[in-house]
């Protein structure tokens, strides 16, 4: 019993790690995150991390893995809980502005933010960041292709296209939303995916309205 509440506590642990150290690599970078910055954030001495992660990089990689599962449970998810098609494919960029406009990240997408820092330095975290990307733009492209087979979007439209359209806006709605306005620039990025839809659709009737 000792050991497994030694077990439960050290999980406790480096989930809140991973918590604080998600939080600082969207403000300050993920290369800038370091042992000693988390440990200082969450008033814990650095040796005690060591037990977790060996290395500055290890810590890089395990946030990269906590971002993902973020990003499963919070927009992947509640896309999957939609009809297959054009309803999940709205959900998704829906979910992931929702995700966006909470502040749970206060420096807005770590993903994007990562991608822009790590892309023009070749090595294995660049290498995981691009894996993270693909496999994003995979389900995108899934969910656009069942789209196109379910008979909701016209034929030929390219589910390449309507993926690489999608992620577009969700990209270019984080990045100007801190100058532009939060509200303004994400009712926009809604608004621009509704209409593109509407304009493919077979059905507009299944796409929701603005409030």
């Amino acid at each position: 019993m000792t050991q497994d509440g030694r077990l439960v506590r050290g999980e406790r642990t480096r989930a809140a790690v991973l918590d604080q150290a998600l939080l600082l690599a969207t403000v300050n970078g993920l290369d800038g995150l370091s042992l000693s910055q988390v440990a200082d954030a969450l008033g814990v001495s650095k040796s005690g991390l060591f037990a977790h992660w060996r290395s500055k990089e290890a810590l890089q990689l395990a946030v990269i893995d906590h971002a993902r599962a973020q990003w499963t449970d919070l927009v992947v998810a509640p896309a999957r809980d939609q009809p297959a098609g054009v309803r999940r494919l709205w959900a998704a960029h829906d979910s992931r502005l929702a995700f966006y406009e909470s502040g749970v990240l206060p420096g807005g997408c770590f993903f994007a933010n990562a991608h822009f820092e790590f892309n023009a330095r070749p090595g294995v975290i660049r290498d995981r960041l691009a894996a993270e990307l693909r496999d994003w733009m995979a389900f995108l492209t899934r969910t656009a292709t069942d789209a196109l087979t379910l008979g909701e979007v016209r034929a030929g439209v390219s589910p390449d296209s309507l993926a690489y359209h999608t992620e577009s806006l969700g990209v270019c709605a984080v990045m100007q939303a801190p100058v532009l306005g939060t509200g303004p620039t994400f009712r926009q990025a809604r608004q621009a995916l509704l209409d593109h839809l509407r304009s493919i659709t077979t059905n507009p009737t299944i796409l929701p309205e603005l409030p």
